[in-house]
């Protein structure tokens, strides 16, 4: 089943995971996320990535359940293109208003690691926590979370002036 590794943000719940089907049990690794749920659930996998683990239907799925979904689908050990990072305006907007009202966003790549890393770690720092010490906060929930230099780049790249909006200034 799916491992959910959650950490407080901004008055909420952030959380990394796991594809929802990478181990094999879609079925019971969506019931378990839904059983946790969550306000708003971001994929970053690829859409093969998620065809090939049985979760091709994720979204649908966690909609019928009233969570929202937002796919920004960025390859395996890489960073967000600049599509994907004008993705990923909405993206956090969406989750910042998520975690300020108390609830519970969830975030999953293929692994749950590196992708998804990444994007807590940014999310961390436009909730107004300090890079590096919302770097070490992330690891310690989630060993090795965001494995490469660029992933590191783009996370640490966040804009400071979305913390406004976060503590009720935006």
């Amino acid at each position: 089943m799916t491992v959910i590794h959650a950490l407080p943000v901004g008055g909420g719940i952030l959380a990394l995971a796991p594809m929802p089907g990478a181990d094999g049990d879609f079925a019971a690794d969506l019931a378990h996320i839904l059983d946790w749920t969550p306000a708003l659930v971001i994929s970053l996998a690829t859409t093969n990535e998620m065809a090939a683990a049985g979760a091709g239907d994720l979204g649908p799925r966690l909609q019928q359940r009233a969570t929202r979904w937002l796919h920004i689908p960025v390859p395996d050990m890489e960073a967000p293109d600049d599509e994907a990072t004008a993705l990923w305006a909405d993206a956090s907007r969406f989750a910042c208003r998520a975690l300020t009202g108390g609830g519970r966003v969830l975030i999953h790549c293929k692994a749950g690691i590196g992708r998804s890393g990444m994007a807590a770690l940014r999310l961390m720092i436009e909730a107004g926590e300090a890079p590096d010490e919302a770097l070490d906060r992330l690891r310690a929930v989630r060993p090795g979370a965001v494995e490469t230099d660029a992933q590191l780049h783009w996370a640490m790249s966040a804009p400071r002036e979305a913390a406004r909006f976060v503590r009720g200034k935006g």
